[in-house]
């Protein structure tokens, strides 16, 4: 397998809800040249909107090349493509149903041309969960569409930084809905899921993964539940049949309290707030919203639409830069981990038939 310099890396990016920060954190990340040398950025979004943010912003000194395809895109220079036209005015700091179109018009062209080949990684910026929902949209998130799109079953929404990597078994559902929601089926599906991706996306040997319980003090031997030792700890074992590092369950508080998170490569929460919020007051800024198990990359920022600081420069882009550098280490592990799966299979292949016994021999 030949490989491809980063950048030659073509780094899709959706604006998101165009009356949030999404914008605003894509030009101050793409103002820095430096970007440019790290990858080929192609923003999806519409072009009367890109104005607006950057008048709005003073980056007009910004330049995008404008294109159709993402087979015109130019390197050292940021590409716009404009999927619609805003015939509205803008509400910044505002959730609207046509800010909430304009996302998913933006999102669906891209992940068009990601599955087509066109571009290498998705990046996208917030979107509002509520304000997008459409006949074509009924997805409590990005993670769920993509997962659609793809066409799989079992997807891992994984938070991950360079301290800390976090991932939810249940994503976005009610709380009141968790406990019935989790098996022991569904936990094993996720370490799995954990694990292949440490290994391949972030090139982790032995991964050693952390199960935290589900209620207090991992339930305290059944006092305070029972899910603990009946659903989750079984999990565990099988993982562990299976040759996998899991551990616990813990109990979520002491285990991030006292800083065990740092033994281990991932920790697999049972729930989202679970997970994000310890992962959110450590890594914020910092973190990327990576989802495991689809077939191409797909990486956001680890804040939402932000509308209550949109249109005034206070975003920070901190974390869209980090998510476009996870897309591309991401995607530069799974190719090396594909040419070294491929070559050892090719090993394996070649060592069956030079033992094969030949016809002739006794």
């Amino acid at each position: 397998m030949q490989m491809i310099s980063s950048k030659h890396i073509k780094v899709g990016i959706t604006h998101g809800d165009p009356n949030g920060i999404g914008y605003e954190v894509i030009l101050k990340t793409l103002a820095n040249n430096k970007m440019m040398e790290l990858c080929t950025p192609i923003v999806y979004g519409a072009k009367n909107a890109l104005d607006f943010h950057q008048k709005n912003l003073n980056l007009n000194n910004l330049n995008f090349n404008l294109i159709e395809t993402p087979e015109d895109a130019r390197n050292k220079i940021p590409n716009f493509i404009n999927c619609t036209d805003i015939n509205y005015e803008l509400e910044i700091g505002k959730p609207t149903n046509d800010s909430g179109k304009s996302a998913f018009v933006v999102l669906e062209k891209a992940v068009d041309d990601l599955k087509n080949g066109l571009i290498d990684v998705l990046v996208t910026a917030p979107i509002n969960k509520d304000n997008i929902q459409s006949e074509q949209f009924k997805f409590p998130g990005h993670t769920e569409y993509l997962a659609a799109k793809d066409e799989k079953d079992e997807v891992l929404m994984f938070m991950v930084s360079d301290a800390l990597k976090v991932a939810v078994v249940t994503g976005h559902i009610p709380l009141n809905e968790i406990s019935k929601n989790i098996t022991t089926d569904l936990i094993l599906d996720k370490i799995l899921l954990m694990e292949k991706s440490l290994k391949q996306d972030f090139s982790i040997r032995k991964p050693k993964i952390a199960v935290l319980g589900l209620n207090p003090h991992a339930g305290d031997n059944g006092l305070l539940g029972k899910e603990d030792q009946e659903i989750i700890l079984p999990a565990i074992e099988k993982a562990k049949e299976r040759g996998v590092l899991a551990f616990g369950p813990y109990a979520a508080d002491g285990f991030f309290g006292s800083g065990k998170y740092r033994d281990f490569d991932g920790v697999a929460a049972m729930y989202h707030d679970q997970g994000l919020i310890p992962f959110k007051t450590l890594a914020f800024g910092q973190g990327t919203n990576f989802t495991a198990g689809l077939s191409f990359v797909r990486t956001s920022p680890d804040h939402g639409t932000g509308y209550d600081i949109a249109g005034q420069e206070k975003a920070d882009p901190s974390s869209l830069r980090q998510a476009i550098y996870f897309a591309i280490d991401i995607f530069k592990n799974r190719m090396l981990h594909q040419e070294l799966t491929s070559n050892v299979l090719k090993s394996a292949e070649h060592r069956r038939r030079f033992d094969k016994p030949r016809a002739n021999e006794k």
